[in-house]
């Protein structure tokens, strides 16, 4: 499933400096599990990550929906990378005067809807709430709570739909902001971005032709590439890594 012209469009890429080269977490660098704590590194991910963090112009840098000291903890990654989270709102560090008592509000509203749907969970982060249906076994009853989750939040909050998720924000950064943002700091002559997930479309769109977007997975997509699964994305960093020296 990996799109014609991948090849080529990474050995133009390799040759350009300085670069960023951005990635999503769950289901891109890792599998995606049931239980997100359980979601760890495909086997060559540390190694290869490093292998990029190490090359002379280049800015690793890993974007997640997670909360920073969660996609620390779960990756167990170390090295000189960029730390994104909560979909950009954690820059680097943990959110700053984050609307706690909005998004704890908004956690007892989303609660007793969760509750009363075996297989249902809720999941509270820094700056946003997020409702999971994935182990929800009558998949017309996961898709009826998302839809009731939807229509019980304040309108003026921001949701992030993705893979059996709705997650609902108390503040509306995305991933194509935090994208932005790095390219502009760092000043790159091109970027790559690998994502699986709806929230990643954000960073797709944010990147121009000569950038290399890529979706990882099945799904519509606005990435102009594909590959598989992490297994195929570990095999195409390496391949990265291989042409940066």
């Amino acid at each position: 499933m990996t799109s014609p012209g991948l090849d080529e469009a990474l050995t133009a890429f390799a040759a350009r400096r300085p670069l960023l080269v951005a990635t999503d977490y769950d289901g891109v660098l890792a599998p995606l599990r049931d239980d997100p704590s359980a979601a760890v590194p495909q086997p060559g991910v540390a190694e290869v990550l490093s292998r990029l963090a190490a090359a002379d112009g280049v800015t690793v840098a890993l974007i997640s929906g997670r909360g920073l000291d969660d996609l620390r903890r779960t990756s167990g990654l170390q090295g000189a990378f960029r730390w994104i989270g909560s979909h950009g709102a954690e820059f680097d560090g943990p959110l700053a005067g984050a609307d706690a008592g909005r998004r704890d509000e908004l956690a007892g509203v989303l609660r007793p809807l969760v509750e009363g749907t075996p297989g249902a969970r809720l999941e509270v982060k820094p700056a946003s709430v997020a409702v999971h249906v994935r182990q929800v076994a009558d998949r017309v009853l996961a898709a009826g709570l998302l839809e009731q989750a939807r229509e019980a939040v304040d309108p003026s909050l921001t949701l992030k739909p993705g893979k059996d998720v709705l997650e609902v924000a108390v503040t509306d950064a995305h991933k194509g902001a935090a994208v932005q943002r790095l390219v502009g700091e760092l000043d790159v002559a091109a970027a790559l971005y690998l994502g699986d997930d709806v929230t990643d479309e954000d960073a797709f769109r944010v990147l121009g032709p000569d950038d290399l977007t890529v979706k990882v997975g099945e799904g519509e997509t606005v990435a102009r590439h594909r590959v598989p699964g992490p297994e195929a994305v570990v095999g195409f960093l390496g391949a990265l890594a291989d042409q940066l020296g």
